[in-house]
């Protein structure tokens, strides 16, 4: 059985909207439906969805599901910025998830571009096509290949670090300097299976950052990936002292209002598999980031 575990401190509110927040990897639907079903409880008991969680309750989710047995395609819109015959440029929005997992079987990036497009074959059933992801609360830029060769190509690319991922964030503070690198090894931390953490015996990672602009308590900052672990630019700006605005596990509290982490993968830089012909593609920044951006110029 797979359990997930929180003492309630400081949070405030409804248990599923309270739960959602901490473990960004389920979504609101999946924790209200354990609740409903009785496989959550409150310091033993089972409650509703909406009981208002307190100071010091305990709180168990059993989040064993199902097996997926079989992707559903699923016509779902999608942004897309390219396509060829062997790859897809999307524009994720944020709040999709990139690919089913236990409390995310539908409505996932990968369900819609079944419905849109054959995918390659090379990381299993539950992963078609995907050649990297971003977090559900991340937006931008995502390559996706529609064939074996494609992908292959596309993933030594990503290793050999060819290609250019690049993003716009909202961070926490100001800053002294005006670029820097973050070099600190990322790894899952060991008091907290739902987050990665600094560790020294992590993985390499490095982010590079550029400060774009400077307002009241926050900063724009463009960031570069070198490697790509899971949460390194969440990881590495909490680590620096300048934690991505709204994000829900490695920031504070009091943050700008949203739907989750002011991170965007604005432009995206690869070597076409089969051309070699060297491209470069760029997504807006989301109507939301515009108008939190529109509001600290403002002051």
């Amino acid at each position: 059985m797979s359990q997930i575990n929180l003492t309630i401190s400081d949070q405030k509110g409804r248990l599923d909207k309270v739960l959602a927040e901490r473990f960004p990897d389920y979504s609101r639907t999946f924790f209200t439906s354990r609740i409903e079903s009785k496989k959550a409880t409150v310091n033993g008991d089972t409650v509703d969805p909406k009981y208002k969680v307190k100071s010091g309750d305990q709180i168990s989710v059993d989040t064993t599901t199902e097996t997926v047995e079989t992707l559903i395609p699923q016509n779902i819109p999608l942004d897309i910025v390219y396509e060829d015959d062997d790859l897809i440029i999307v524009n994720k929005p944020q709040g999709m998830v990139v690919h089913p997992s236990n409390g995310h079987s539908k409505d996932t990036l990968v369900n819609a571009l079944l419905f849109y497009s054959p995918l390659s074959s090379i990381n299993g059933e539950f992963r078609p096509g995907i050649v990297h992801r971003i977090d559900k609360d991340t937006s931008g830029l995502l390559m996706v290949a529609k064939n074996d060769k494609a992908h292959n190509f596309l993933a030594a690319e990503l290793k050999t670090h060819k290609t250019g991922r690049h993003y716009l964030a909202i961070v926490h503070g100001k800053f002294k300097e005006e670029k820097g690198t973050i070099d600190a090894p990322i790894g899952r931390d060991k008091n907290n299976r739902q987050k990665q953490a600094i560790e020294a015996d992590g993985r390499d990672a490095v982010t590079h950052f550029e400060v774009l602009e400077q307002f009241e308590g926050y900063s724009l900052v463009r960031l570069t990936l070198e490697t790509g672990r899971t949460h390194q630019i969440r990881v590495h700006m909490a680590y620096i002292g300048h934690p991505v605005a709204g994000d829900p596990l490695y920031g504070p509290k009091k943050t700008l209002k949203g739907e989750g982490q002011f991170l965007h993968a604005s432009t995206l830089e690869i070597e076409h598999p089969t051309t070699g012909q060297v491209m470069a593609f760029e997504a807006p920044l989301p109507s939301y980031f515009e108008e939190s951006l529109a509001k600290l110029r403002r002051g």
